[in-house]
């Protein structure tokens, strides 16, 4: 019985050792396999930095203003008795536009032109009368400061009753009527809108630490969504002489000829100022350069050698850089790299230090400081 249990034991130990060795070869085998296997070259697009004409240029947002715009009101309440003119008018300076019921007025106006009229025959009387010495010269005076009384009520409803003609306070373009026939209008009520827009301005914030950069007269370009691919320039006319103590930013104010009144009051801007004389800048397209909160880095490509075949073998190399200001799809690069270095531009989020890679530009990045907007 004893036997028998031996022999189990040894059958049983001999089947397991057979497995585990097993086990343990092809493992010896797969290791020796895979560090022999090379990684296959990653595929990447590149391009060599170069040099390019720099403008250093100032960006910010702002709001286009009316160097003229009010809402037409008037300072008197009244009916509307006639209204003369449309909405979407252009307007002169001084037309009427509309006018108020001033029947009373002109009554009293009637009245006090009577009263000043008797006021300057009585005072010519008594002036003759003086001259003769048939009255004193306290009646003469009392006379005079009537008449001067009359004349200026007379002036006073003159006023009153030109106040119920309301006129264009400059050349423009009208908005939308708010009023109607007959509608009784409080002081100080909308009429219509009136916007000068043959020239406008542009208003926008920069931070205090542009203040040196920024003078009168600076030109400047603007766009806007509304017109994609215009460029309007204009001049800096005025810059406040204060920085918002919440913001650190101070408001400049330029103003752009608009005399196709293709700019509106309150439309959105994007502004570039000119800032400072054009540089060279080695640039890049912003795809190249990886921001990380340690740094931003490029992977430049060299060749290291060649393969069995005699082909270059290319190894990407992690570099940190210093980047500058950015135009459109492009970054400058202050430090780091040189003119002519091979640069990674897509495809990098797949490499690591040392990686050998293959260069495929078939589809490469935009590389252009001014693109343009494409239409699907």
């Amino acid at each position: 019985m004893f036997k028998k249990m031996l022999i189990m034991l040894v059958f049983v130990g001999v089947i397991f050792g057979g497995i585990f060795g097993y086990h343990a070869f092809m493992g010896n085998i797969m290791k020796k396999y895979m560090s022999t296997m090379k990684q296959p070259p990653t595929v990447v697009s590149a391009m060599k930095a170069e040099f390019h004409e720099w403008q250093p240029l100032i960006k910010s947002v702002g709001s286009f203003k009316s160097v003229h715009g009010v809402d037409v009101s008037t300072e008197i309440p009244g009916i509307v008795t006639q209204i003369n003119f449309k909405s979407g008018d252009e307007v002169n300076e001084g037309q009427v536009l509309l006018q108020l019921n001033a029947d009373t007025d002109i009554a009293q106006l009637h009245a006090l032109e009577a009263a000043a009229d008797l006021a300057q025959t009585t005072y010519d009387r008594d002036k003759k009368q003086l001259e003769v010495q048939a009255i004193s010269q306290a009646v003469v005076d009392g006379d005079a400061a009537e008449l001067k009384s009359k004349k200026a009520l007379v002036a006073q409803q003159n006023a009153l009753i030109e106040k119920k003609t309301i006129k264009a306070p400059f050349a423009g373009r009208l908005g939308i009527s708010t009023i109607n026939l007959g509608k009784y209008i409080n002081p100080g009520e909308s009429i219509v809108n009136l916007q000068n827009l043959d020239s406008i301005y542009v208003n926008f914030y920069l931070p205090q630490q542009d203040l040196a950069k920024i003078f009168i007269n600076q030109k400047i370009n603007v766009t806007t969504d509304s017109y994609p691919g215009r460029t309007f320039t204009g001049s800096i006319t005025a810059i406040n002489p204060k920085v918002e103590t919440d913001s650190r930013n101070f408001l400049i104010e330029a103003l752009i000829d608009n005399q196709k009144h293709e700019l509106l009051p309150g439309m959105y801007a994007i502004i570039e100022v000119d800032a400072g004389t054009k540089e060279k800048y080695l640039t890049l397209p912003q795809t190249s350069v990886a921001f990380n909160p340690f740094g931003e880095t490029v992977f430049v490509v060299s060749e290291t050698g060649k393969d069995e075949k005699g082909n270059p073998v290319l190894t990407a190399k992690q570099i940190f850089v210093l980047v500058g200001e950015t135009r459109g799809d492009q970054v400058a690069i202050l430090s780091g790299i040189k003119e002519g270095d091979l640069i990674v531009t897509s495809g990098q989020q797949k490499l690591r230090n040392g990686s050998t890679v293959v260069i495929d530009n078939k589809v490469i990045p935009t590389n252009d400081p001014n693109p343009k907007p494409i239409d699907q």
